[in-house]
This record gives C-alpha cells, structure tokens and sequence, in this order.
C-alpha cells in the first residue's frame, strides 16, 4: 500500500521575492535550500564594474548566452528536429527562456534534479497558460524516493507533460506508484547505453527486450505513455575535430535505431522520439548547414554518413529529437572538442564563445618557484569557485583570459597550443597560476601584480556553477546589468 499523495494545498506553498523569476510560488521543498533574493541582489549588484565586486564571483556574458542559445534553436528549425533543452548546467529561470526562445512551439525541458524541476515549475505554469505544450523530463532513472516530489509535480502540470527515464526492470513499480499516486500517466523515455557506461540498458540484450515488452503491456494497461528512446553520449568530450563529434552523433542515432526497429516489430505503429545528445554531439549538427566542401575529408565522410542514418530514422517513422545542456555558457572543455569550426568565416566554436569567466584576485606572487625556476602566481580561486575538473588539451583546472591586462589579447589558438597562465595546481581555496610560455620568462605585458583581478574560463561550466549562489551578469562590457541566482540542492 502506498500513501496517497498529499494534496497540493496540504503541500503547502511558499512565496519567493515579488520580482523573483518564476512566478510568485513554487514548491516548499524549494524552501529548503531558499534562494538570494533576486532584487536584493539586483540592488546590491546592478551598475556597478565586476573589478569592483567581492571575488571571486560567476560571471556570464549575456550577449554571448543569447548569441549560442539562438544559434542552436535556429539550427534545430533549419534541420527539422525536436529540441529538448537541458537546464543543468546554470540552474536558472532566466537562462532557460532564452534556451527555449520566445514564440508558440513546444517546451521540452530536462532537468537532473528534483530540485531544479520543482524551480522550473512556475515557469512551466506560465508557459502552459500561454498554450505552449509542455513536457518536463526528469533524466535520472526512477528511484523510489523521487515518486512522491515528481507525481507533485504531475498533478500540478497536468497530463502529458512529465516524462521519466528507465533502465532497469525493477524501476517500473516506481512509475506505477506515481501514476497511482497523481492521477497522470506519466511519458517514459527507455534510455540506451550507446557505449558511455553511465546510465542506460545496452541495445540488442535480453534486458532490453524484455524492458520494451513491459514498457508495452504497460503502456497498454494506461500506465504510462512510452514516448521514445534516449541516450548521452557523453564519450563524445574525447572527440578533437568536427568529424569525431559527428561519429559520436551517427552512432547515438544507430544505437536507438536498432532498438526502435525491435519496438516497432512489437508494435508496428507505434510512434517513438528519438532523442539524443550531449553538446559536442548536438553542437556538431550545425556542420550539416554548412558549405563543407572545403572541409577535411574525414569530416565530410561524418556528415555523408550521419545524413543517411537521419534519412533511415525517418524512413522507419520515428521522430528526431536532440538535447544538450553546456552549449549556451560553454567552456575550455568544449572549445578542445573542435566539434565546430573554430576558424574563417563559420567560426562558431571559439574563445569569443565562451560565456562563463570566474573573477579571481591575485593575491601573491613567487619569482622561481614553479617548474625551470618559472614565476607562480596565487589566486584566491580553487577548487570551490573552479572545480577540479580535467580536460584533455591541457595540464590545467582553467585558464586566464585578456581581461584586465593592457596589451594582452584573446589565445590565438586552441586550449591544445595555448601559450600563457593557466591554473596549473588547485586546492580548496588556492589556485596556483602557472606560466605556459615556450620559455620561462614572462613578457612584461603578461606579468601580474599582487591586488590584480582576472577572469578565467573554467574547464567544465556545469561543475564551476556549482560552487555560486548567482551569476552576475553583464553584457560585453564590465557593467553588470543583472544578477541570476542558482537553484540548489537535490
């Protein structure tokens, strides 16, 4: 016997700040982890330069945001593909209008957390007053924990417009438990290991068979709504040039193809999305509206080959849907992927692209300490405000951009070649700045002082959010003109 589901009312609700986004209620679990309020930071925040704010700080450049979100909505228009945005990255109302664009289409939203769904939820509200159709994905397969907060959910937005996410068997009472417990079939997507070994049942196994009939028969008894296949490539960060990322993208679509082809000799009729990505992948789509005759060979032979796996996806009935999160910040991790042109006239992979930069300050500096008798540099920025996240194109946790340095300008190459500071060790609170020169000697207009701010861009933007409470956010120059706080907690 399951409990029944407190009414939203018994629920109880809790008001945030009148101006906060969102709405003026969302759900009191939210309560738990209360948010900065947005005009208190407005106040606090709104005018002023980030060299003159407490560091260090999050900062997003909004022009850049906008400039990556509405490349990908265009691109997705251009290619007639379903668009599901993820919102995991930067935990924030603001940022997902701009990822969903304005207009009538649908809102297909993903989100990784409870938490992050029951703060999207008034905005969801709103956008379904509007009659745009909504449809909320919670991307971690079902636990029993979950069923009581996501059938809340449920109830409050109304029928079809929740979706799950399955792997295993044993996660199906879960999916029956929230539709007893909110009145709503709920939407399932069956996620497909294509072979990133993080979540998923592999294709063409007999766990995988047997799930598909059990999703059917329930499907069947009006238990749930199988709306699709969905995977991650998440293996696709390896990838160092546009036709890597397009292979990671072909063999998404082939891993759901194969499994679709085995629903429908179930279920011949039955309509299914298939729905994949990760940024490099996702970003990558953009090649095929490109003049790529000039292109490396290799990457030509990708999108010959992804163009006739999308040709077969369609010839068999099924819908495409694509799904990414970091694309609209983006980060160092990203640009060494090179899923895009980085060069020429379609360059839309570059450090100019990266939106997110940390403030940090200088605060001591040791002549001959690093490697070869190199200067080291401490910044007031580690792993808490930059993550200890890796990445493949260099022995660094970030690197130091242009920002506030006289006659210093943007990298002219890739993470891979870079020749300058980079955040070369890291503790909780230090970050050691280490010089990448091709010798040891600093040129004059790249030395720092002691009190002196720089930005830098992180490696992994989803992971350096995490250590902020708002970003602040300016618009090309060092004015911010709006501050966005961060949902937290699970």
């Amino acid at each position: 016997m399951h409990p029944k589901l407190p009414s939203l009312k018994s629920f109880h609700y809790h008001h945030h700040p009148p101006d906060s986004p969102g709405g003026s209620q969302t759900m009191a679990t939210t309560s738990l982890y209360p948010l900065s309020a947005k005009e208190n930071l407005k106040k606090q925040f709104v005018g002023k330069s980030i060299k003159d704010v407490a560091v260090p700080a999050a900062v997003l450049d909004l022009g850049k945001v906008k400039n990556n979100c509405n490349r990908m909505l265009e691109a997705v228009e251009s290619l007639d593909f379903g668009w599901r945005a993820h919102i995991k990255t930067h935990k924030t109302t603001e940022l997902t209008r701009l990822q969903v664009g304005e207009g009538s289409g649908p809102v297909n939203i993903i989100v990784s957390t409870l938490i992050e769904a029951e703060h999207i939820l008034p905005l969801l509200l709103e956008y379904k007053s509007a009659r745009r159709a909504v449809d909320l994905l919670y991307s971690f397969p079902i636990t029993p924990s979950a069923v009581e907060r996501l059938a809340l959910i449920s109830k409050a937005l109304g029928p079809k417009s929740l979706s799950l996410m399955v792997d295993h068997l044993d996660q199906l009472p879960n999916v029956t438990t929230l539709r007893e417990l909110s009145g709503n079939a709920p939407s399932v997507f069956l996620k497909i290991d294509m072979g990133g070994h993080r979540a998923g049942v592999a294709p063409q196994t007999t766990a995988c068979s047997i799930l598909i009939s059990s999703l059917l028969d329930l499907e069947e008894a009006g238990t749930l709504h199988l709306l699709g296949l969905y995977s991650h490539a998440g293996q696709s960060y390896s990838s160092s040039a546009a036709s890597d990322a397009l292979d990671f993208l072909r063999q998404e679509f082939e891993a759901l193809l194969v499994t679709a082809i085995e629903l429908k000799a179930a279920s011949p009729s039955h309509p299914l999305v298939l729905s994949v990505g990760a940024t490099p992948t996702t970003t990558s789509v953009r090649n095929l509206l490109l003049d790529t005759s000039t292109s490396p060979s290799a990457e030509q032979e990708a999108i010959s080959a992804l163009r006739a796996t999308i040709s077969l996806i369609r010839s068999n009935g099924c819908t495409i849907e694509i799904h990414a999160g970091v694309y609209p910040t983006l980060d160092v991790q990203q640009l060494s992927t090179h899923a895009l042109p980085t060069t020429g006239p379609h360059a839309m992979l570059t450090w100019d692209d990266l939106a997110l930069t940390v403030v940090a300050e200088v605060a001591s500096i040791y002549p001959g300490r690093g490697k070869n008798n190199t200067l080291e540099v401490l910044i007031n920025a580690g792993i808490i405000a930059l993550a200890r996240e890796p990445c493949k194109a260099y022995p660094g946790f970030g690197i130091v951009g242009p920002w506030n340095r006289e006659g210093v300008n943007n990298p002219r190459t890739g993470p891979e070649t870079h020749t300058g500071w980079t955040v070369g060790r890291i503790s909780q609170e230090h970050g050691i700045l280490v010089w990448g020169g091709a010798t040891g000697e600093v040129p004059e207009a790249e030395m720092l002082k002691v009190g002196q701010k720089v930005r830098i861009w992180p490696n992994h933007a989803c992971i350096t959010g995490a250590g902020f409470d708002w970003y602040l956010v300016v618009d090309g120059g060092d004015e911010i003109v709006d501050v966005w706080p961060r949902w937290r907690g699970w």
